[in-house]
């Protein structure tokens, strides 16, 4: 939980929007924000976020068929997009999965990337390109994907389903396991309306995607728009996310990882740990700090250190993954 000053609290109370039902100083109080890349680590199969700066130690006992891996989650990439909040997009993804590919010495390489959608800006076949060139450069074994809603809704997923959508289940969906974690990938950008959707098809997909593994196996869920409703008032949330969730409480370990809204944005409730990725394009306003929701211009030279990139490793014998984010200006 993030520790404010009493001037930090105070300005929060002045900024509250009058009459919009959000207790701004409790919301911020419950919510860590970061304006870093993230690292996510699978420990003992479940997830744990650290800040770049903390030290992270591994270790301890075997737990069952749980082996020691790491994973790379980007978000938001945007390519297409040439307004002032950042006009080189394919720039900034390019920077990030450079990052990517320094692995510290004693390190290993990612096992995978996962890519959680608006991978474009106009669902348009050169922007497409652009982005799989460019991240095929990824020092990964292999990119799993999921829509945001400017990969999908433009073109009902046409384009996008060519692409990376072959093999999945309905409109995108689909799972894979390693390593003795279960990885399930949504697609709530098909209803996209005031918020996103997830609809009857998919969720009863989910619910038999999930009927054969034990309570034990750590689950890690990703979507581009957060499962979980982080501000109603700009959309983000699903709105029949809480179905998906409930299908999830049976488990010891869940994870779950989105886009959506450019921003770290993480919360821990019972056995799920959520987590919102920072944007490769540009950053959008903290809830309630502005009167909608877009693309965010930051002073000459703050860009990079807004956008980002996260890691996440699973450790033996932890209760839960660990979880670094990492700006693009780190290391510059």
């Amino acid at each position: 939980m993030n520790k404010f000053t009493e001037d930090e609290i105070a300005r929060d109370k002045q900024a509250e929007p009058a009459g919009d039902g959000i207790d701004r100083r409790n919301f911020l109080g419950c919510m860590a924000w970061a304006g870093t890349g993230l690292l996510w680590s699978m420990v003992g199969g479940v997830p744990a976020s650290r800040l770049l700066s903390q030290t992270m130690k591994v270790g301890g006992p075997a737990a069952g068929k749980i082996e020691d891996f790491s994973f790379v989650q980007i978000s938001d990439s945007h390519i297409g997009f040439n307004k002032g909040a950042n006009p080189d997009v394919t720039g900034t993804l390019q920077k990030a999965i450079d990052k990517i590919n320094l692995v510290p010495a004693g390190m290993k390489l990612p096992d995978f990337m996962i890519h959680t959608g608006d991978i474009t800006q106009n669902s348009k076949a050169s922007e497409f390109d652009t982005a799989a060139q460019v991240i095929k450069s990824a020092k990964v074994g292999e990119v799993f994907y999921v829509p945001g809603e400017h990969d999908f809704s433009l073109d009902d997923g046409a384009l996008y389903k060519q692409r990376f959508g072959k093999g999945t289940v309905g409109n995108g969906w689909y799972s894979y396991n390693h390593k003795g974690v279960h990885f399930v990938g949504l697609n709530n950008c098909v209803q996209v309306d005031a918020m996103g959707n997830l609809g009857a098809e998919q969720l009863a997909w989910m619910k038999s995607d999930l009927a054969g593994l034990s309570s034990s196996t750590p689950i890690v869920v990703f979507a581009h728009i957060p499962l979980w409703m982080v501000y109603e008032k700009w959309g983000w949330g699903t709105a029949d996310g809480a179905q998906a969730l409930a299908l999830l409480k049976r488990f010891g370990s869940v994870t779950v990882l989105n886009g959506h809204i450019h921003q770290v944005v993480q919360k821990v409730e019972g056995n799920v740990a959520f987590h919102t990725a920072m944007a490769t394009a540009f950053p959008q306003p903290a809830p309630g700090t502005a009167p909608n929701p877009g693309p965010m211009t930051v002073p000459p030279g703050k860009l990079q250190s807004v956008l980002g990139v996260t890691n996440v490793k699973v450790v033996r014998g932890h209760s839960h993954l660990a979880v670094v984010d990492h700006s693009l200006a780190e290391g510059a």
